[in-house]
């Protein structure tokens, strides 16, 4: 078999193993949902001040906190950091 065939099958094997939840000594991180309203609430700001402290859209909230639309990636991963530790999220973004 050709190394083009070899290198594909290896790749399908990982990822069917990583599908699968074998994915060695890697961790694959899932963040918890977040109620957005309430964490916001927590922290005392408005839709405003929170959209702008921590580089959402307004409307981007706004659509979080009514359930239109739930927070994805690298937004989820970054509420569920402000929701444990918010004075450390801001700090590091001054």
């Amino acid at each position: 078999m050709s190394k083009a065939f070899e290198s594909i099958r290896q790749g399908l094997q990982e990822a069917i193993a990583h599908a699968h939840g074998d994915n060695g000594a890697a961790q694959v991180y899932r963040p918890r949902v977040i109620d957005v309203k309430a964490l916001r609430t927590r922290v005392a700001m408005t839709q405003e001040q929170f959209a702008a402290r921590f580089g959402f859209s307004v409307a981007t909230l706004r659509h979080w906190e009514r359930g239109d639309r739930s927070p994805q990636g690298p937004a989820l991963v970054l509420l569920n950091v402000i929701e444990k530790n918010p004075g450390a999220v801001l700090e590091a973004l001054r």
